[in-house]
């Protein structure tokens, strides 16, 4: 079996790798010229650790990373919401990783071109048209310059290229991308630990809130630290094409005026952000199918979220290997991609309808309109039972519950020759 992947990012690279573990062939194709680590900051949860711990990445990524301990929620007054303990600290068998995206990125590169070889990644080559022949597939392909980049046949093709998927789009041809009138401003900036030194902190409520966590331990006690700032901004954003350009930091720095706490001066960290980037928030609708005959979605081209909640990265990772199981489970590589689809579309369409409503951060908002001016205790504003069923009700529906993680067989079993 010959499979081609559209899309090198972490949904593209992560699925090759799994398709590589059950002796299935792979090639991915990816649109631009060169492909380079880039982004900011990711949040792999303890059910995405532990599919690529399985893959033999877990010790790398845990070096590169931090070791997320806990989850803490704040107003906007520096008040405790509600806090958490995570990956290990919370009994989990596999660490929630806070890490670089570009990190990631550069360790599931490394092992594609030690596992794969340097021919299974093919750069410049932007998907232009796919059709369905009989039992195969034809993909043609143009280079970054609009130029015909010649074409592949396989067995199967997985859209693994993202919130704009070329691959989507063939079959949802008039859709468009959802923008909520909200924008983020993000970077990245060495600073002091704060709190354990491994918290995840969320600032705030809907309209104005702050996300922010560590990604790597620097030397001389430092840390590398990732923030993003979502908010609304009077009179529309930039244009959906405007993703992840260079924003006037005054405009950020501005709009987070006083948010300086004893235990983290959140403007401060914005202030000190040489380069801060700004994006529309932005998402798709849910679709209610993926696979098609031998086609198939993944990733963002799948489920596009908001990035609330920390899910996206590692909701790729696991579609990959819940369709390399498949895959290995039936020898029907079309009833595969349906069976891989009914296993997962359910509860990934509901998450992307909880991320539009906030997820677990929905406590913030609820703090927000119960007590603007603050509180003296929070359970005179939220009671315990609305607290914890908040952060389960979440976490079970997205998959990563503490008895589903640890209880579950593992997706990929075993390695086996494909069929």
């Amino acid at each position: 079996m010959q499979v081609i992947i559209v899309g090198g990012g972490i949904a593209g690279l992560s699925a090759a790798l799994s398709l590589h573990q059950i002796g299935v062939d792979c090639r991915i194709y990816e649109s631009v010229a060169r492909l380079e680590p880039v982004g900011h900051g990711i949040n792999l949860q303890p059910n995405a650790v532990r599919e690529l711990t399985a893959l033999g990445l877990g010790e790398e990524l845990a070096r590169a990373g931090i070791l997320t301990a806990e989850l803490a929620f704040y107003n906007r007054h520096g008040q405790l919401i509600w806090t958490e303990p995570r990956g290990k600290a919370a009994g989990y068998n596999w660490p929630q990783i806070s890490i670089s995206r570009g990190k990631l990125q550069e360790i599931l590169l490394a092992a594609i071109h030690a596992r794969l070889g340097p021919r299974a990644l093919v750069t410049g080559h932007q998907l232009a048209s796919l059709q369905q022949r009989g039992d195969k597939v034809l993909a043609r392909f143009i280079d970054p310059a609009g130029r015909p980049a010649g074409e592949a046949e396989g067995d199967l093709l997985i859209g693994a290229d993202g919130i704009h998927s070329a691959v989507r789009k063939h079959f949802y041809p008039g859709e468009a991308a959802v923008f909520d009138g909200y924008l983020h401003y993000r970077g990245i900036v060495e600073g002091d630990p704060y709190l354990t030194g491994r918290s995840m902190v969320v600032v705030g409520h809907r309209t104005h809130r702050a996300i922010i966590y560590p990604i790597a331990v620097l030397p001389a006690g430092k840390v590398m630290i990732n923030w993003l700032a979502y908010t609304k901004i009077p009179g529309g954003a930039p244009p959906l094409e405007a993703c992840d350009t260079v924003a006037d930091k005054t405009l950020a720095v501005d709009r987070y005026q006083g948010w300086s706490y004893p235990w983290l001066d959140v403007q401060g960290l914005i202030a000190r952000t040489e380069r801060v980037l700004q994006l529309p928030n932005v998402d798709r609708d849910p679709i209610p199918r993926w696979s098609f005959s031998r086609v198939t979605l993944i990733g963002d081209a799948a489920h596009p979220m908001q990035p609330v909640g920390a899910q996206a990265g590692s909701q790729a990772i696991v579609d990959g290997r819940v369709l390399a199981a498949s895959l290995l489970a039936n020898a029907d590589a079309v009833d595969a991609l349906v069976r891989y689809q009914d296993q997962r579309i359910a509860a990934m369409n509901d998450m992307i309808i909880r991320n539009r409503n906030l997820g677990l951060e929905t406590v913030l908002q609820i703090a927000e309109e119960r007590a603007p001016d603050g509180f003296d205790h929070i359970t005179d504003v939220l009671s315990q039972h609305e607290l914890e069923n908040t952060a389960a009700s979440f976490k079970k529906a997205a998959g990563f519950d503490l008895e589903t993680v640890n209880s579950r067989q593992s997706y990929v079993e075993l390695q086996r020759p494909a069929p």
